[in-house]
């Protein structure tokens, strides 16, 4: 039972970078949950959400969109089944809230819960000598505030626990407990007249989940957290008061050293030396690639995203991610659509697998809440 819950980690960890490849060099991290998109209306467009407008979930995509939130108070509920089709009882679910103080400041508070549900423990004779129910969680704060009119920055705290003990047995593993650490950015363009409609330039940027490395043991070796670099772009087609649609594009980018390729005595042979400080990890990430050049590029992830939405009341989503084969093979069509009842709105996602690896959201709606109230604020 004592290799019970290492097989565990194994199993999730490998979840996001199984490989179609004949030689397989992924990058595995602690905490890797901190990566799953938590919103269904991120969810329904490839799950980009940097350079989208600013809502209740900002949290998880660019916690910088909070200065330009267009409500006082907004609240967000979340829930994802989370391998639907093996289990019923593993899931993400999350809460966030942000409140804009004024015209240029905001602060923001989010929890994101992973379970792998109940697993029942059994000695060498089959008999049950506990139920375990491993966990992670994280908790956030975030201060947002505006350097322009049109660009924001955001700097959020974030405490990360990672539980895969099992109390039931003489386990080898360790709870984790560590902090992490994002800095994102935003910028959100002035509304100008195109002739036949007017738009609206929108980027952003954010290094989510800076912090140092791990260990689940006792002189175990330690795991990098997954730092992660997002980029994005976007434009708000504005037909007229009724109709908008908005275009986003996003990559992203594991900020966390290639394993190299070692020899039966362990030495590197080609790459460099992962064994590394984690600050020293998020720059070297980008030259260590044992392949070079091309699996450099292989490690970034791209995704698009569209929304249309009526009267502020209804929207349209639709977006596809891809993920290189070398790198994971995940790719995925998506779809989506949202409504909103005064100051209520749910969001529905569903995800098409275009990959032959599996993906853990198959075949699975994702359901989203969220509730703006207070002051509305107009930037321009």
């Amino acid at each position: 039972m004592k290799k019970l819950g290492i097989s565990l980690m194994a199993i999730f960890f490998a979840i996001p970078i199984i490989k179609a490849q004949e030689e397989p060099n992924p990058i595995t991290t602690a905490a890797p949950f901190l990566l799953i998109v938590p919103d269904a209306r991120a969810g329904g467009m490839g799950d980009v959400g940097v350079a989208t407008s600013a809502d209740a979930n900002s949290q998880h995509h660019n916690p910088a969109q909070y200065a330009f939130l267009n409500s006082q108070f907004a609240l967000g509920v979340n829930y994802t089944p989370w391998m639907r089709e093996l289990v019923n009882d593993v899931f993400l679910g999350g809460v966030s809230f942000g409140n804009r103080i004024n015209d240029r400041s905001a602060w923001a508070a989010s929890m994101k819960y992973f379970t792998f549900g109940e697993i029942q423990l059994t000695d060498g004779s089959g008999n049950p000598i506990g139920v375990e129910k491993p966990n992670e969680f994280s908790l956030d704060g975030t201060y947002a505030i505006k350097l322009s009119e049109y660009f924001s920055m955001g700097v959020t705290m974030r405490y990360i626990r990672s539980d895969f003990a099992l109390k039931s047995t003489d386990d080898l593993l360790n709870t984790v407990n560590t902090f992490a650490v994002d800095i994102s950015g935003y910028y959100q363009g002035e509304e100008v007249n195109y002739g036949g409609f007017n738009g609206r330039w929108r980027a952003g940027f954010n290094i989510a989940n800076i912090g140092p490395k791990v260990t689940y043991s006792d002189g175990g070796k330690e795991n990098f957290i997954p730092t992660n670099l997002k980029l994005g772009g976007g434009f708000d087609f504005i037909l007229d008061d009724y109709n908008k649609i908005s275009a986003t594009a996003e990559v992203t980018k594991l900020l966390v050293p290639t394993p190299p390729i070692r020899d039966e005595n362990g030495d590197v042979i080609e790459g460099k030396e992962d064994d590394v400080p984690f600050f020293t990890g998020m720059f070297q990430s980008f030259a260590d690639a044992p392949d070079g050049f091309s699996e450099e590029m292989a490690e970034f992830t791209w995704a698009l995203g569209a929304e249309y939405v009526y009267n502020n009341a209804f929207a349209l989503r639709t977006g596809y991610f891809h993920e290189s084969d070398l790198k994971g093979a995940r790719q995925y069509f998506t779809v989506g659509t949202g409504f909103k009842f005064k100051s209520t709105k749910l969001d529905i996602s569903y995800l098409f697998n275009a990959s032959d690896v599996n993906n853990p959201l198959e075949n699975t709606f994702r359901f989203s809440l969220a509730f703006d109230f207070g002051d509305l604020y107009e930037d321009y």
